[in-house]
């Protein structure tokens, strides 16, 4: 069943909000039960909490918490490609966390953003890119070390995973979207490395897309990220919009959001670990969340000082960009 606190708040706001319109208290009790023998019946359990204790606390960690670096590490080497993942692993990192998406051909890859200007020297829309064209580009061809990483290439997520199981590393794998391509690949890689179950976690911004892999596969472990304010915000904090309008539309939009995800989203979807933005992170945030059974992940903490404080006192698991030094976060 929904846990208590969540289930009063949810059924709380909707039957206020109902009741506000309607002005009767008959359809406000009938959309609030509902709603909640809808959410209760659809809802996916967490996976055992044994288990996701491997993926998120693994027992070989003398300190007891994981450091993930982020794309593989994107400051050490160039992100997510197979010399990211061998210097995660090289630099003492517990996890990596690898972006997911698809060439136009529908191979799996790893990549951060939709198109390949950012990070290669080639140009254009991932999705409108074949796998053949993508590995002729030179992934390290912006990074800052490119003359140390010359030609890494754009691996499949094949190939990155089997790098990260014969590296012992845990993968938090984060899916961009495409909930159903994304729940098929990842249903058929963990029926060929079910070495994964133990040693993996899918992420995603989008509900939906956590939601489809637990119906592909409720075994996997799940979370969900979170940044407050993302879809008025850009990660740097500036205003997507300039018009006034839109901007307080989509901030609503995102209270609204970060309400569901507080109280809805993660217990329907059974998430064992919720990744939310660094700044957002408090002793009173990783309770609230224990209190649920759920693991607390902040990212991208870049620094010595903020590294320190999630290890020592929140000792809560952090992604960052870099574990040989301070950097400026990669968005």
């Amino acid at each position: 069943m929904l846990q208590l606190g969540d289930g009063l708040a949810c059924c709380s706001a909707v039957f206020v909000a109902v009741l506000l319109v309607s002005r009767s208290a008959v359809w406000p009790a009938a959309v609030t039960a509902s709603l909640y023998v809808l959410v209760a019946t659809f809802r996916f359990p967490q996976v055992p909490a044994g288990r996701a204790q491997q993926v998120l606390r693994p027992s070989r960690l003398s300190a007891g918490v994981s450091v993930i670096a982020h794309r593989g590490g994107g400051h050490d080497a160039p992100e997510n490609t197979i010399a990211a993942i061998r210097e995660a692993s090289q630099n003492g990192a517990a996890a990596v966390e690898l972006d997911l998406e698809f060439t136009a051909d529908g191979v799996p890859v790893l990549m951060h953003d939709e198109t390949v200007d950012r990070t290669t020297n080639g140009s254009g829309a991932l999705s409108k890119l074949r796998f053949s064209e993508l590995s002729q580009l030179d992934a390290a061809a912006k990074h800052r070390l490119s003359d140390k990483f010359r030609g890494a290439k754009i691996p499949t997520l094949h190939e990155a995973v089997e790098e990260c199981i014969k590296l012992q590393l845990i993968i938090y794998f984060d899916v961009k979207g495409h909930p159903d391509e994304a729940a098929t690949a990842l249903k058929k890689l963990y029926e060929k490395h079910p070495v994964l179950y133990n040693s993996s976690i899918v992420c995603s911004f989008e509900p939906k897309v956590i939601y489809r892999m637990r119906q592909a596969d409720p075994a996997v472990v799940t979370a969900l990220t979170h940044r407050p304010w993302s879809l008025s915000h850009f990660g740097d904090g500036t205003p997507r919009f300039s018009s006034l309008w839109k901007k307080s539309f989509y901030q609503v939009l995102d209270v609204l959001l970060d309400w569901a995800h507080h109280h809805v989203l993660w217990n329907l979807c059974g998430v064992s670990a919720f990744l939310v933005q660094k700044n957002f992170v408090s002793i009173d945030y990783v309770q609230y969340w224990a209190n649920r059974g759920v693991e607390v992940v902040a990212w991208t903490t870049n620094s010595a000082v903020e590294k320190q404080y999630f290890q020592s006192l929140l000792k809560i698991n952090y992604i960052t960009d870099s574990l040989k030094e301070d950097c400026s976060p990669h968005y």
